[in-house]
């Protein structure tokens, strides 16, 4: 269409249009442009950053139990004490006097028969060997032959007995009879407690090796064929829930420690397991000149004999103080500052506290922390490195 021909009038009025059009739109835009509220703009300005900031806590490392443990991180309770009143002692777990059995040969004789093997377990009184022996005949013979003269004495003092109840025979004749038949039930159980000791079987060629104690078999020395002494060791069998652990101390050391002093067991790991005094004993050994105190470690301690590790045995004698004691490895360097990480209910908090002396291992701690408190002892540079990463996002 060509614009000339338009009539004037027409063209005046279309322009007056679009010029309308024009300033309201623009009016419009400066309108919600001056009338928004003002936290909307600071929403789309960075309101999401804010809030971020808002719910930061300085210090603290949000981690729950389950991802704590999966990172081999470790925590323990505080306990009040000083590091001079700690004994540091090296020990080893063993079985306790009632804890391991030794399984020894009866008689002379040849294995024929094994039934355990090392590391399996055994009930109490269970046969685990059996040995072909010439003293297993001849127990069997004597309990057969000590059970016939039995059968005959009684035989004897019955008839007796109705010969004297007949006033045939004289009284004499008849305790006579009553003297024999006591003497062969003696003679029969002499001979049934033998066979019985020595596990004879019913067909008096072999003896049974029997287990004193139910636990599992740690130590096996018979061997199928072998020909073996009366009082060979054979096997040994320990019961795992009964264990103790030796500890070697100082002569000087081992007089300030009593009976029912608690302790604590340090494991590979950092792990940490209670335990309780029971005895110290009255003298030294000969080659290392230390002295030797047992303890007793709470139930549920997976220890096994002959696993070595270290003790802290705190003395009831000691002077109680605020100070507590810590693997040194719990206290960390953090923008300078000696810190330790406290556990709360979602994570770990780097809490600044005072250090004292150190020795074999352990730091004092003087300020900056309560006793019942729990902190992460190992893997706490893993918590630093944690907060370090935090820190930097933030």
């Amino acid at each position: 269409m060509d614009i000339d021909n338009i009539p004037e009038g027409k063209r005046l009025i279309a322009g007056f249009a679009v010029i309308l059009l024009l300033v309201a739109g623009g009016g419009i835009m400066i309108g919600r442009t001056l009338l928004a509220p003002a936290d909307t703009v600071a929403t789309e300005s960075g309101g999401g950053e804010a809030g971020k900031e808002e719910g930061h806590v300085e210090g603290f490392v949000a981690m729950d139990a389950a991802r704590a443990g999966s990172a081999g991180i470790v925590t323990e309770e505080v306990q009040s004490g000083t590091l001079g009143a700690e004994i540091i002692a090296q020990g080893v777990v063993a079985s306790a006097h009632d804890g391991e059995a030794v399984l020894t040969a009866r008689a002379d004789g040849a294995v024929v028969r094994l039934t355990k093997r090392l590391g399996d377990p055994v009930r109490a009184g269970e046969p685990i060997a059996w040995l072909e022996s010439r003293d297993a005949a001849q127990f069997a013979a004597e309990r057969s032959s000590a059970q016939a003269r039995v059968t005959l004495a009684r035989s004897t003092f019955e008839r007796e007995q109705r010969l004297f109840n007949a006033k045939v025979t004289a009284r004499q004749d008849l305790d006579a009879a009553r003297a024999a038949l006591a003497e062969a039930e003696v003679e029969l159980r002499r001979s049934q407690s033998a066979a019985s000791a020595s596990m004879v079987s019913g067909d008096g060629r072999t003896l049974a090796v029997t287990s004193l104690i139910s636990g599992r078999v740690t130590k096996a020395d018979a061997r199928l064929g072998a020909y073996v002494s009366a009082g060979t060791e054979l096997f040994r069998v320990a019961d795992p829930s009964k264990i103790q652990i030796n500890a070697s101390v100082l002569p000087a050391d081992a007089r300030r420690v009593s009976s029912g002093d608690r302790a604590v067991i340090e494991l590979l790991g950092g792990e940490t397991v209670g335990a309780t005094v029971r005895s110290a004993t009255p003298s030294l050994d000969p080659e290392s000149k230390a002295a030797t105190i047992v303890l007793v470690p709470d139930s549920g301690a997976q220890l096994t004999p002959g696993q070595g590790l270290r003790v802290r045995i705190i003395p009831r004698g000691a002077s109680p103080t605020a100070s507590i004691g810590l693997p040194e490895e719990a206290v960390q360097t953090v923008e300078g500052r000696d810190v330790v990480f406290v556990r709360t209910a979602k994570g770990f908090q780097a809490t600044s506290v005072t250090v004292g002396q150190r020795s074999a291992g352990r730091v004092e701690i003087v300020a900056g922390l309560k006793a019942g408190s729990t902190v992460a002892t190992r893997g706490a540079f893993l918590l630093k490195a944690e907060l370090g990463k935090g820190e930097a996002e933030h």
